[in-house]
């Protein structure tokens, strides 16, 4: 190999080793010691230079072009859908001359990616923000909500939200909060595979979401993500009720403590699995309720050999939720020499509780939270640790503490946190409800 490489980021090449050939798009590397190929199946492969042989400079992929986008016709008869996008692979796809991730977002744009989409619904698009979703802030969901507003003012049918699938839950939850009165439906769609595989879930979410808003009564937050790894169906999951399970499996977000409210196969049928549910009702008085956006909500996982110090950092935060063992347990009983700092926590949380709302949840994401069963939960509520007898996933606990936090006298908190509000508690735990 030449010190220099005679290629770039790019160009198409064939690549020889010791045991293969391919040819594919130059992509940038981390490492000058590997050269990375996008291959034309849509996969990456990252080859080490000191196994190749040859490299042969090929002709180079057309780039995608800049075409006119066609003007796109409304349909009398079919409902009206926005799509508004935050970023994620569904509003991307790749220019195989460059190597980027091109964003496409305008109602042209998507119906040329999506073609499927123009004989589902009239279709609106714009982009709100081009972020990855670990970036999202309290900011961002009163950005979301004051658009979804707009939307709503201007008589659509439905809002499609694209979005990076690693925090789309917390934004269906906040969504869920900060919608009062929502009169039509909001679905959350994400991508788990990026759109230039062969294996992307991006079409299958998006087209399940579009088929789902304009074939039934649904007037809820939720979101829509494929059912299993394959490209069979797709389901509607609650939105204060769903956690992603698997970092990267097509099928990672499931229900928590509750069933997804319909499966949608790749054909477009629709199959109830749980129809409680607030239908579409346009008479309703919408409002917003937003987040403030300076609000400091803690999160701490209850673990072995803890120290009272883990407790204190939060001292100057507004609220706290803790993710407890089991029923809702956090180590606070002395029972050796060795569990003398147990008593320091259990002091460090009630001066936090007296401060502040301080939230049970469980670790175990499944089930009910139960201080009343064991010593070590009665003394926590005694404590006045909120959260008993609520089956709230963590990351719901986190964004309604904040959303009460914003709208509701601090003297009310407790009672709310432990009403449901936006079916987030469920009155009684099912068996089925379990992954």
């Amino acid at each position: 190999m030449p010190k220099k490489d005679k290629y770039k980021p790019g160009d198409t090449i064939a690549v020889t080793t010791n045991d293969k050939q391919v040819t594919g798009l130059v992509m940038p590397s981390p490492d000058a010691q590997n050269i990375v190929l996008k291959l034309k199946s849509g996969y990456n492969i990252v080859i080490n230079k000191r196994s190749i042989t040859t490299v042969k400079k090929e002709k180079a992929v057309a780039a995608i072009e800049k075409q006119k986008p066609q003007k796109i016709e409304y349909k009398p008869g079919l409902k009206t859908v926005t799509i508004l996008h935050t970023g994620g692979t569904i509003s991307s796809e790749i220019d195989y001359q460059t190597g980027a991730v091109v964003p496409r977002f305008t109602p042209e744009e998507i119906i040329a990616k999506y073609p499927q989409l123009s004989e589902i619904a009239n279709i609106r698009s714009r982009l709100i923000r081009n972020m990855f979703s670990e970036d999202m802030r309290f900011a961002h969901y009163n950005i979301l909500a004051k658009e979804i507003q707009k939307e709503i003012k201007e008589g659509v049918d439905g809002i499609i939200i694209t979005h990076g699938t690693d925090t789309i839950a917390y934004t269906a939850a906040a969504l869920s909060f900060a919608l009062e009165h929502l009169p039509i439906p909001v679905v959350l769609v994400g991508s788990q595979r990026s759109s230039d595989r062969g294996s992307s879930d991006a079409a299958l979410n998006l087209l399940s979401a579009m088929r789902f808003i304009t074939q039934s009564d649904f007037g809820e937050v939720a979101i829509c993500m494929h059912e299993t790894s394959s490209d069979e169906s797709c389901v509607l999951l609650p939105g204060t009720k769903t956690r992603k399970m698997h970092a990267s499996r097509r099928d990672a977000f499931k229900a928590v403590n509750a069933r997804p409210f319909a499966r949608i196969t790749k054909e477009g049928k629709i199959t109830w699995i749980n129809q409680q549910y607030k239908k579409v009702d346009k008479s309703r008085k919408f409002a917003l309720k937003l987040f403030k956006e300076d609000l400091k909500i803690g999160v701490l996982k209850i673990h072995p050999n803890m120290f009272a110090k883990e407790f204190e950092s939060y001292a100057t935060f507004n609220g706290l939720i803790l993710e407890g063992t089991g029923l809702g347990h956090a180590p606070i009983n002395v029972i050796d020499k060795e569990t003398k700092e147990h008593a320091k926590m259990l002091k460090s949380i009630e001066k936090l509780a007296k401060k502040m709302p301080v939230v049970m949840t469980s670790q175990t994401l499944f089930g009910r939270i139960n201080m009343n069963v064991y010593s070590t939960g009665r003394l926590l509520k005694e404590k006045g640790v909120l959260g008993d007898y609520a089956d709230i996933p963590p990351e719901t606990a986190f964004i309604k503490l904040a959303w009460v936090l914003s709208n509701y006298p601090k003297a009310q908190v407790a009672t709310i946190m432990h009403e449901d509000v936006r079916s987030e508690i469920t009155k009684r735990s099912a068996h089925e409800d379990f992954l």
